[in-house]
């Protein structure tokens, strides 16, 4: 059974637009659109409904608010079971370093997106909050030299 939602080609429009500009107002929505403003705000509190809109964001640049180094942190947690599991993502989750959060398939267990103000910080986010954790069994370290935003995601065609 699929979660997918049908989407019309209005819709989609709609999502393209919200993606690149989510402070767009539903008059200059639909205009773009071609529908009634009406239609337009009935369209988006559908496609909130319906899962597809999860939010709006209000993105931060790390850097100007002191964290210019970025790194992921692979991580092994082992045993692997949910009774580790579900505290060490709580923990990371709160760390105000932590900038995204993945649990992956393969020899590691997750992938930890930081921000932080420099190479000690990190040092010091590895040792006191990741390998001191009696379920962490292995961190690797890459260092994030750029990022690039990446197009809309829009369901395949």
């Amino acid at each position: 059974m699929s979660d997918s939602v049908a989407l019309d080609p209005v819709d989609l429009h709609i999502l393209r637009l919200l993606q690149n500009d989510a402070r767009t107002t539903y008059r200059d929505l639909a205009a773009a659109v071609g529908v009634a403003p009406s239609t337009c705000l009935d369209r988006v509190a559908r496609l909130r409904r319906s899962g597809v809109v999860l939010g709006q964001q209000l993105r931060l640049d790390p850097a100007k608010l002191g964290r210019g180094l970025e790194a992921l942190l692979l991580v092994q947690v082992r045993p692997h079971r949910r009774d580790l599991i579900d505290p060490f993502v709580e923990r990371i989750r709160g760390l105000p370093e932590t900038r995204a959060l993945f649990h992956l398939t393969g020899p590691d267990d997750f992938l930890v997106q930081v921000a932080v103000t420099g190479t000690g910080d990190l040092q010091r986010l590895v040792v006191d909050e990741f390998t001191a954790r009696p379920e962490v069994a292995r961190v690797e370290t890459r260092l994030i030299f750029q990022q690039w935003d990446c197009g809309p995601l829009l369901p395949p065609a």
